[in-house]
C-alpha cells in the first residue's frame, strides 16, 4: 500500500496524530463507552478521493472533523471510515485544498479536491509587487498564457492584435530575425528608445529574448501602460513595461509536461515577377519610349531565340531567380519539457525547449556546406523556491538561451533583394562545364562585362556564416517576513546578474564568373571566356565579430500590507541598481560602465473595498546629464471607486451589472533614453583624426593628424518628461461579459532634438542639440470578454480587443512656416509619424499638358510621367509644395477578436486581428525596373543592379500604344536620371497599409481519461492549427503587413499539427 510515495505522504501525516495520541487504523478509532453509546449511528461509508480532473489522489487522508484518527486513500483513491450522518469528512493531501463533506444519508461518496490555485488568480501583478484586484488602480492589462501560444518559436509573433494598448506588426519571416515591432499606446517620442521596458521576474531583457521565450513556462503576462503603473521603474519604464512571471514550483507531486510541435511554413504572398520575354520587351521599349534612337538591349533575334522551348538555357537563359533560389516550404520543430512539484520546504520547477527553425533557401548540394537557414534554439529554465524558515523564502531562478545559427553569409532578406535586382535573360546562374572546363573545380557562375553584376545564386552559394549567441540570467531572491515587528511588514533583496556573448564567423570564396564566348547552335556547343580570372577563389576567406556585455541589477525593497477592519493600507519603498559593462568598447566612453539608479516608492489605502487611493514616486539618476539635471523626480497618483460594492448597488441593477469599477490616474514619467550619446556634458573630440592630416617640414615628411569635434558639451541637456492621463472604467453583465475601457492622453516636453535652423556662420563643427521638442498624444482601448457553460461538456469563450492611438507635434524645431506662407509644411499638428510629399494628379498626357502645367523641378520628363499639383500657385513644382499625405506610416488602429468553443473532448478556436488608419509607400526607386538602384539596405554589396519587372508594371504602365493617365507605373525608363521625376515620394506611390487577418485557427481533441489512466497519463492532447493563414487587403503585390519592405524575406504562414501530454 506504501510502494506510491503518495502513500508516504499520507503515512507522515498519520504519525503526527500519532503523536497526538490519536489511534490509526483502516477504521475510525473509538475511545471507551463513549463510542459505544455512538456505534448504533456509526455506519461504514465507503469513498474515493480525486483531484478536479478526476485522477484518484493515492494517499490522500481522511478524518472526521473534531476527532482523532483517520484512514489513507489507498490506490485508485478509494477509503473506507466509520462515520454519523452528522459527521463532516474532511480531506488533506499535498498540493491541494483541503476539502470538507457532510456525510449526511448517504453511504458511498466522491471526493474532489482542487489544487492549491496560484496566488496570481487573486492578485495582479503590479511594479515590485503584487496587489488584489479589486485594489489596483494602474491601467494593467494581463493576458492569459494561453492567449499567446501560436505556431511559431517567437513569442512576439503572438502580440499582434492580442493585448489592448499594444500596436503590434512584422515586417519579416526570417528566422531569427522575425522579431514583431511592437508599441505601448503607440508612439510619443521622436527620441532614441521608443520601446518598453521588457522584465521577466524582474530582471530586464531584450524584444531578442523576449522572442525566445515559452509560454510553457509563463505565468502571467501584464502590460503596464499608465503613469501609475510605471512610474516606480523609473527612466526605464517611460515607454510602457511588458512584465512577465515564470511559472514556480507548487506543493504536489511531481507534474511532467512535454509538448512536441511539427510546422510547415511557407510565404503568406510572394512577389509575382514578370516572364523573361515580356522583361526584354519593355526593357526595349524603355529605351526607345525616351530616346527612339537609343540602342536596344534585347535584339528580336536574342528574343526569338529565347522563346524556343528547344533553346540552350545557358546560351539563351530564362531564369526565375525566386524560383531557383527559394523553395516553396520548410518544416520547423518544436520541443518543450518540464517538471514542476515539491512540498512544503522546497518546490521546484524545471524546463527545457528545443526549437527547430528552417529557411526557404534552396541547397543543391554545389558545394560541401549547406547555405540553407538552420537556426536552432535551446532554452533552458530553473526555478527553485526553498522557505529557510517560517518567514524566510529564498528563491533561485536561472535562464539560458543558446542559439547556433548556419545559413547564408547574407540575410535572407539581401538574398531576396539580391533576387529582384538581377536580371533574368543576360546569364544563367551557372553554366554546364564546355570542353575547357570540364576539369575545373569551381562552379562556372554566369554574368557580364566586368564581372560585378548581381548573380544572386553565387552570392546565395558562396559561402556560410555561422554564429553562436548565448544569454544567462541568474538571480537569487531573499524574501524576508517582518511580522515579528509588525503585522504585515516584509522586506526583499534581489541579486541578478546577465551575461550576453555573440560571435560570427563568415567563410566564403569569391565566385569564378564566366560568360559565353562563342556558340555554335548548330552543334550546340559553346566557349566560356573567364571574367575575374584573377579575383576568383576556391578556398575560402573568413571574417567574424563579437559582442559581449555584462550586467548586474541591485533591488531592495521594504513592502508593508495590513487590514485594519474596513481599511486597507500597503506601502512599498524599493532602492534599484543597474551597472553593465561591454567587452568589445569602440571608444573610452564605451568602455565606461553604465549606470543607472533610483529609488522608488508607493502607498496604496482602499476603505471598504470601495474607495481606493494610490500615490507613487520615482526618484531616479542617469550618468547621461550634468550633476544639477543628474537626477529627476517623477510622481503619480490615482484614485479608484468600486461602485458595485456600495451598498445602493444591490438589488435589480446588481443582478445585470454585477461589477462596476471607474479609475483616474495623473502622473509624470521620466526618459533617460532620448539619445544614443552618453555624458552629454562632456565633449567628444577625436584628437587623431587622419582626414585631417597636415604635412609640413622642408620636404613635407612630417605629418600630424588633424581634430576633429564630434559632440560639443551640454550641461543643460536633461529628462525628458511624459504626463500621463488615464481614466478607466470596469464593466462586468450578468457574471459573463466583462468591458475594459480606458481613454488615456499623454504629453512629452523636452524631447531632445537636433537644431537645424542654425547659421552657418556660427562655424560650428558638430550638430547641437536641446531639450526643445514637445508631442502629445491621446487615444482609447478596450478589451471584452464574454464566457459561459451551456453544460458540464459544452461551454464558449470569446474576447475582443480594440485600441486607437494618435500623436501629434506641438513644438518642433522648424522655420515659421507660417510667416512663409507654407503653413503646409509644418509639422505641429500632425502625428510623429505623418509623411509629407506631392499630391499626384496623374500622368501628363502629352506635350501640350506640359507647356500648360507648371514646371516641375526634379528632372527631366516627358508625357507618362507624374504631374504634381502645384499647392502654392506659384508655377513651379518645389519642396514647397509638399504636404502631409495619407495616414501615419504607424497604424493608430489595432484590433483583434475571437472565441474558443469547447464540447466534450473537442476544443476549437480562432483569432482575427487587423490594422487600420496606416500608411506605406512604395519605394519606386527600388522597384523602378530595368534600373540599377542605389544600396538602401545595410549589408548589401555593391554590385551592379538591374532590377525585375514586376507583374503588376508590366501589365499596367504608360506607353504610347496605350497612353493611360492613371496606369499604375508611368513612363518606362532605364535610367534613374529619366525616373528622377517619378521617383518623388507622392500619393502615386501611396499605398493603404490596412488588413484583416486570420492570426490563428486551431482543433484539438483531449482523450477521455478513461483511456489515458490505463496508461499512467494525466492529459493527451492532440491538435492542428494554422497561423496568418489569409488576409483582406486592397494591395496584393506582397504582404501588406511587410508595408515598404515588399522585396524582404516574406512574412510566413504555418499548418502545425502538434501533442501535448502531461503525466
Amino acid at each position: 500500500m506504501f510502494k506510491n510515495p503518495i502513500s508516504a505522504t499520507g503515512l507522515l501525516i498519520l504519525l503526527l496524530a500519532v503523536t497526538a495520541g490519536a489511534p490509526l487504523s483502516g477504521r475510525a478509532a473509538g475511545n471507551g463507552a463513549a463510542q459505544a453509546s455512538a456505534q448504533a449511528k456509526v455506519s461504514t461509508i465507503k469513498g474515493r478521493v480525486v483531484d478536479g480532473e478526476g485522477t484518484p489522489l493515492v494517499g490522500a487522508v481522511i478524518q472526521v472533523q473534531g476527532k482523532a484518527g483517520g484512514v489513507i486513500a489507498s490506490s485508485d483513491g478509494l477509503f473506507e471510515i466509520q462515520a454519523a450522518p452528522k459527521d463532516v469528512l474532511v480531506a488533506t493531501f499535498l498540493g491541494m485544498e483541503n476539502t470538507s463533506v457532510v456525510v449526511g444519508a448517504r453511504l458511498e461518496l466522491t471526493i474532489v479536491m482542487q489544487q492549491k490555485s496560484s496566488t496570481l488568480e487573486n492578485v495582479t501583478i503590479v511594479a515590485f509587487a503584487r496587489q488584489k484586484k479589486e485594489s489596483v488602480v494602474g491601467s494593467i492589462t494581463t493576458v492569459k498564457p494561453s492567449e499567446l501560444k501560436v505556431p511559431s518559436s517567437n513569442l512576439t509573433a503572438a502580440f499582434v492584435g492580442r493585448v489592448p494598448g499594444m500596436m503590434a506588426y512584422r515586417t519579416s519571416g526570417e528566422p531569427g530575425r522575425d522579431n514583431s515591432e511592437f508599441f505601448i499606446r503607440g508612439v510619443t517620442t521622436f527620441g532614441y528608445r521608443k520601446s518598453p521596458l521588457m522584465l521577466v521576474d524582474g530582471m530586464e531583457i531584450s524584444s531578442d529574448d523576449l522572442a525566445r521565450l515559452q509560454t510553457d513556462d509563463i505565468e502571467s503576462f501584464s502590460i503596464m501602460k499608465d503613469a501609475i503603473a510605471t512610474s516606480l521603474y523609473g527612466a526605464r519604464g517611460a515607454n510602457g513595461v511588458i512584465l512577465i512571471t515564470t511559472k514556480e514550483g507548487r506543493e504536489g507531486p511531481a507534474r511532467v509536461s512535454v509538448r512536441i510541435e511539427n510546422t510547415w511554413s511557407m510565404p503568406t504572398r510572394m512577389i509575382d515577377i514578370a516572364d523573361p520575354i515580356t522583361y526584354m520587351r519593355l526593357n526595349n521599349e524603355a529605351v526607345s519610349t525616351r530616346n527612339p534612337l537609343g540602342i536596344l538591349p534585347y535584339s528580336e533575334a536574342k528574343i526569338a531565340a529565347t522563346m524556343d522551348p528547344n533553346r540552350n538555357p545557358y546560351v539563351y537563359p530564362a531564369v526565375d531567380w525566386i524560383e531557383e533560389m527559394f523553395k516553396p516550404a520548410a518544416m520547423d520543430q518544436r520541443v518543450n519539457f518540464n517538471i514542476s512539484g515539491g512540498g512544503k520546504v522546497a518546490r521546484y520547477y524545471l524546463a527545457a525547449t528545443f526549437n527547430q527553425d528552417n529557411g526557404l533557401m534552396r541547397n543543391e548540394g554545389m558545394n560541401n556546406f549547406n547555405t540553407n537557414i538552420n537556426l536552432k534554439k535551446y532554452n533552458v529554465r530553473t526555478n527553485f523556491n526553498v522557505n529557510v524558515t517560517k518567514t524566510t523564502e529564498v528563491a533561485f531562478k536561472f535562464q539560458g538561451n543558446f542559439d547556433d545559427y548556419r545559413g547564408p553569409v547574407d540575410a535572407g532578406n539581401i538574398l531576396f533583394d539580391y533576387a529582384v535586382h538581377a536580371s533574368p535573360v543576360d546569364y544563367p546562374k551557372v553554366f554546364a562545364p564546355d570542353g575547357g572546363n570540364l576539369s575545373t573545380s569551381h562552379p562556372l557562375y554566369g554574368n557580364i562585362d566586368g564581372a560585378n553584376h548581381i548573380n544572386p545564386y553565387a552570392l546565395m552559394s558562396r559561402g556560410y556564416q555561422d554564429y553562436s549567441r548565448t544569454l544567462v540570467l541568474a538571480q537569487v531572491d531573499i524574501n524576508q517576513d517582518l511580522k515579528f515587528i509588525t503585522e504585515g511588514l516584509r522586506v526583499r533583496g534581489l541579486l541578478s546578474t546577465t551575461r550576453y556573448s555573440y560571435f560570427n564567423s563568415s567563410r566564403s570564396y569569391k565566385p569564378f564568373y564566366y560568360k559565353v564566348d562563342y556558340y555554335n547552335p548548330e552543334l550546340g556547343v559553346y566557349n566560356l571566356s573567364a571574367l575575374n580570372a584573377e579575383t576568383g577563389s576556391e578556398y575560402l576567406d573568413y571574417s567574424g565579430g563579437k559582442d559581449i556585455s555584462s550586467k548586474t541589477y541591485l533591488e531592495a525593497a521594504l513592502d508593508y500590507a495590513r487590514t485594519f477592519g474596513r481599511h486597507e493600507v500597503t506601502g512599498l519603498l524599493v532602492y534599484q541598481n543597474t551597472q553593465q559593462v561591454i567587452g568589445n568598447p569602440g571608444s573610452v566612453l564605451e568602455s565606461l560602465p553604465y549606470r543607472n539608479q533610483g529609488l522608488s516608492g508607493r502607498f496604496t489605502y482602499t476603505f471598504d473595498k470601495r474607495y481606493g487611493v494610490e500615490l507613487n514616486f520615482g526618484y531616479n539618476g542617469s550618468e547621461r546629464f550634468a550633476r544639477h539635471e543628474r537626477y529627476g523626480f517623477f510622481p503619480a497618483a490615482g484614485v479608484t471607486w468600486n461602485v458595485s460594492s456600495e451598498p445602493f448597488w444591490r438589488g435589480g441593477v446588481e443582478t445585470v451589472i454585477d461589477k462596476l469599477r471607474l479609475k483616474a490616474t495623473y502622473g509624470l514619467v521620466g526618459n533617460d533614453a532620448i539619445s544614443s550619446d552618453r555624458f552629454f556634458y562632456l565633449s567628444d573630440v577625436n584628437m587623431n583624426d587622419t582626414s585631417k592630416n597636415v604635412w609640413y617640414g622642408t620636404d613635407f615628411s612630417v605629418t600630424r593628424p588633424g581634430i576633429t569635434v564630434r559632440r560639443y558639451p551640454n550641461s543643460d541637456i536633461t529628462w525628458e518628461i511624459a504626463r500621463k492621463l488615464n481614466l478607466g472604467l470596469e464593466l462586468r453583465l450578468f457574471d459573463k461579459v466583462e468591458l475594459q475601457a480606458d481613454y488615456f492622453s499623454e504629453t512629452r516636453s523636452n524631447i531632445l532634438m537636433e537644431r537645424s535652423n542654425l547659421p552657418s556662420s556660427m562655424g560650428l563643427e558638430a550638430s547641437v542639440e536641446a531639450n526643445v521638442g514637445r508631442a502629445s498624444s491621446h487615444g482609447f482601448e478596450g478589451a471584452l470578454s464574454y464566457q459561459h457553460s451551456f453544460s458540464e461538456n459544452f461551454f464558449i469563450t470569446a474576447n475582443a480587443n480594440f485600441t486607437y492611438a494618435t500623436s501629434e507635434y506641438l513644438v518642433a524645431d522648424e522655420p515659421d512656416y507660417a510667416a512663409s506662407g507654407l503653413p503646409w509644411r509644418s509639422h505641429i499638428g500632425y502625428s510623429l509619424n505623418q509623411e509629407w510629399g506631392y499630391v499626384a494628379e496623374r500622368l501628363f498626357i502629352d506635350e501640350a499638358d506640359i507647356a500648360n502645367s507648371p514646371t516641375q523641378t526634379f528632372g527631366p520628363y516627358m508625357p507618362g510621367d507624374i504631374k504634381y499639383k502645384d499647392i502654392n500657385r506659384d508655377g513651379k513644382i518645389d519642396e514647397s509644395d509638399q504636404v502631409p499625405i495619407g495616414f501615419p506610416t504607424e497604424a493608430e488602429i489595432n484590433y483583434g477578436f475571437g472565441a474558443t468553443i469547447g464540447y466534450k473532448g473537442f476544443d476549437f478556436s480562432f483569432f482575427f486581428n487587423g490594422l487600420g488608419r496606416k500608411t506605406f509607400f512604395i519605394d519606386a526607386q527600388q522597384m523602378a525596373p530595368f534600373n540599377n538602384p542605389p544600396i538602401k539596405y545595410a549589408g548589401v554589396g555593391g554590385y551592379t543592379r538591374k532590377t525585375a519587372l514586376f507583374r503588376e508594371f508590366a501589365d499596367s504602365h504608360w506607353s504610347e500604344s496605350n497612353p493611360n493617365a492613371y496606369a499604375v507605373w508611368p513612363r518606362l525608363a532605364t535610367e534613374a536620371y529619366d525616373n528622377s521625376n517619378n521617383y518623388q515620394k507622392s500619393t502615386w506611390w501611396m499605398r493603404n497599409g490596412s488588413f484583416l487577418r486570420l492570426k490563428l485557427i486551431e482543433l484539438g481533441y483531449t482523450l477521455p481519461r478513461s483511456l489515458t489512466r490505463k496508461i499512467r497519463i494525466e492529459d493527451l492532447r492532440i491538435y492542428i492549427s494554422g497561423s496568418d493563414l489569409f488576409s483582406l487587403s486592397n494591395f496584393k503585390m506582397w504582404d501588406v503587413e511587410m508595408g515598404g519592405m515588399g522585396i524582404g524575406y516574406p512574412i510566413q504562414k504555418r499548418f502545425n499539427i502538434g501533442l501535448q501530454v502531461k503525466f
